[in-house]
């Protein structure tokens, strides 16, 4: 086949004759979500690893491991994509780039860890026809395409297995030269310290001098490669970093007073010029120094993020606790791009879910600019300057937990997205926000509870004074002088302190709590006997108070009931609502907050447990009670506000945890999600100001 001459080199060409970019720096928002089954079937099991965008800037492609295929979405919209079905590759593909109008996949055909194989897939991107496949000779990972359009560099992986260390064969690099299409190669071995014998190069990226630099990620090495003359022409250690003021335990609770001292293990790599690039230092079997690090192409670190990045995945509501004890946030992947002038590097946090922005117009001191929220498991990120998008590309695929593997784009402009809508400037932790309550007096403060993903039990001061609301304080709650952790899903402030609604379990009540102004447990109240020994373990969600008066929702009907109960607690009395519920196409409806209206009355939030394409029922219901009753009369709900716009408004996963309700003394109505602490789930907190509603 003939070499095909390269619109990216005409275009480099173009730009040179006009006049310099003047930089103005943007905003990054969300424009769509897709998940990947959508180009097969809901029942497919479906993911999006790695990304590529032809050379148009009309199609994402990206790989499909499970399906083992490349699977196409068509973005002349961007904010509407439309998927365009898929292409066997025979295998695992494990990476994809373009060059010209030709696509280049990695697949891996391997039989085994000890017999490993692989091919690179060239197609047509304009017919989706194959026209060449070369034998590579082993399991690839990463490819990638010179500037130039001179050369294809494949990190030839050679994946260990995890008990055998080392195993042979070893990895290499292989370099295409694309006016010939033959194969090389250029050995690693040798090389790094820890294991030299078997490198495992995984990912590979190339400047405008026809320059490859490859991570050695279990080796903690990295490789600067000529390709034009096929060898290395650099190579050093990664190093090890301290980090001191980040979390080190799995405990349930997000404290940042750890130190780590671990080798930086990148795995994601890019050029951010022809001296200087950056690496993802995810950390593999010792390391993971949970940042990522500018280096120059001798080794010499120019800037490390320390623990930069965890504190701003906790001040934004996406800190994974539970991977404290291992390697944190994660940092997976980056990519590099220059948008209105500026020049951009763009880190992927597998366990944050999330891309980290930062403005590198002076390397030595990279500024963080945003984040962006993404779906479970961000893996490949992909710069595109030329349509103004960032591509994002999730791999996590759990269908049962509503978590599908998915392709993100966000937009640069001067538009901002709605993200964040809470975040937390004095780096005090927050999540599975479970309840919300106005604050006595006040029309700019509200207070929300921790749930038992956390513990103890924290109550959180949130300023709406700007947006985004701000957490400004916490409040440890506790009990005989120590602190304590309730699954508290409610909560209501009085003047005199705080009322919690506490969600048993098979092992435990459910309560409702009363706290002084100090957060100190006062009493303890249970449901009566018969309610107990009905209600399921989804019980109590939703506390308010009007007057002596304190009034609960119950989430979920009672054994042998079909509606769920409003309870009143009045004198040491339990009097019982029947409310009833949305029938749901999937899944259940439920309860998950109470509040009284100012001018009389109540309202509740109603939800499904579905999220993402499958959320249906995220609604405002309200209701009116009779003054006095006897058993257990039905009230009759009128709809206030469907929340569902509202949550997809931002264009991303839809949440299904929306679990706070307040109205503050204005009037003004806000909402906000439970992130379930990031597991199994995106981790997303969303806060929403719905206004004058009641």
């Amino acid at each position: 086949m003939a070499f095909i001459p390269l619109v990216t080199a005409v275009a480099v060409g173009l730009a040179a004759a006009h006049p310099p970019v003047v930089p103005h720096e943007g905003q990054f928002r969300r424009l769509a979500t897709v998940p990947a089954y959508l180009n097969s079937s809901i029942d497919d099991e479906a993911a999006a690893e790695i990304s590529t965008v032809t050379e148009d800037g009309r199609t994402v492609v990206y790989t499909d491991s499970p399906g083992e295929r490349l699977g196409f979405l068509d973005i002349s919209n961007a904010s509407r994509p439309k998927p365009t079905g898929t292409l066997a590759m025979g295998g695992e593909p494990t990476s994809v780039a373009h060059l010209g109008h030709l696509l280049l996949a990695a697949v891996n055909t391997s039989a085994s860890y000890s017999a490993p194989s692989g091919k690179l897939v060239v197609v047509d991107d304009r017919t989706r026809k194959t026209v060449r496949t070369l034998n590579l000779g082993g399991q690839p990972d990463s490819v990638a395409v010179a500037p130039s359009g001179r050369y294809i560099a494949v990190a030839i992986e050679n994946e260990r297995d995890e008990d055998v260390f080392p195993l042979a064969p070893a990895g290499w690099l292989s370099i295409i030269d694309t006016r010939t299409w033959t194969v090389s190669r250029v050995s690693l071995t040798g090389l790094a310290a820890v294991v030299p014998e078997d490198p495992e190069p995984e990912y590979v990226s190339i400047n405008s001098r026809d320059e490859a630099v490859v991570t050695l990620q279990e080796n903690n090495h990295i490789a600067v490669v000529s390709l034009a003359a096929g060898k290395v022409v650099s190579h050093f250690s990664a190093g090890s970093v301290t980090v001191d003021g980040v979390d080190t335990l799995d405990d349930d609770r997000i404290e940042l007073i750890g130190s780590i001292t671990a080798k930086r293990e990148p795995d994601g790599v890019t050029w951010i010029s022809d001296d200087l690039f950056a690496t993802a230092n995810e950390g593999d079997y010792e390391g993971g120094s949970r940042g990522w690090t500018v280096f120059d192409r001798r080794g010499k670190v120019v800037w490390d993020a320390g623990n930069t990045l965890e504190r701003i995945a906790v001040q934004h509501g996406l800190y994974p606790d539970k991977r404290s004890d291992a390697k944190g946030i994660e940092p997976e992947n980056v990519a590099f791009g220059r948008f209105g002038g500026v020049p951009y590097v763009f880190v992927n946090s597998e366990r944050g879910n999330f891309t980290a922005v930062y403005d590198v117009s002076k390397p030595s001191k990279p500024r963080f600019k945003q984040l962006l929220p993404t779906t479970n498991g961000p893996e490949g990120v992909v710069a595109v300057p030329s349509r103004n998008l960032v591509v994002v590309s999730s791999e996590e695929e759990i269908p049962d937990a509503n978590i599908r593997g998915s392709v993100q784009l966000f937009g640069f402009g001067p538009k901002s997205g709605a993200f964040p809508s809470l975040v937390s400037p004095r780096t005090i932790p927050y999540g599975t926000l479970s309840g919300l309550s106005a604050v006595p007096g006040s029309a700019s403060s509200l207070v929300s509870v921790t749930d038992s993903a956390y513990t103890p039990t924290r109550i959180l001061g949130v300023s709406v004074a700007g947006t985004p609301a701000t957490i400004t304080s916490e409040l440890t709650v506790t009990k005989d002088g120590r602190p304590i952790g309730y699954d508290a899903e409610g909560i209501a402030a009085v003047r005199d302190g705080y009322w919690l609604a506490v969600e048993g379990s098979a092992t435990t009540p459910n309560l409702i709590v009363r706290l002084d102004t100090r957060g100190r447990v006062r009493q303890e109240i249970p449901l009566p006997a018969d309610v107990a020994a009905a209600i399921t373990t989804n019980g109590l969600e939703g506390i308010t108070v009007v007057g002596q008066d304190v009034w609960v929702a119950v989430q979920r009907p009672l054994k042998g009931e079909t509606f769920t109960r409003i309870g009143k607690y009045s004198g040491g009395t339990w009097s019982w609502l029947a409310y009833p519920l949305d029938t749901p196409a999937v899944g259940w409806t439920g309860l998950s907050e109470l509040v009284a209206v100012p001018h009389g009355g109540f309202a509740v939030i109603e939800r499904d447990n579905q999220r993402g394409p499958a959320a249906a029922i995220k609604k405002v219901y309200r209701f009116d009670v009779p003054r006095s009753w006897t058993g257990v009369p039905t009230v009759k709900k009128k709809l206030v506000k469907d929340l569902l716009p509202a949550l997809q408004a931002d264009n991303g996963w839809v949440q299904d945890k929306v679990e706070g309700l307040a109205i503050t003394g204005n009037g003004r109505a806000y909402a906000v999600t439970d992130n379930d602490a990031i597991d199994d789930a995106t981790g997303e907190t969303v806060f929403l100001r719905l206004g004058h509603i009641l």
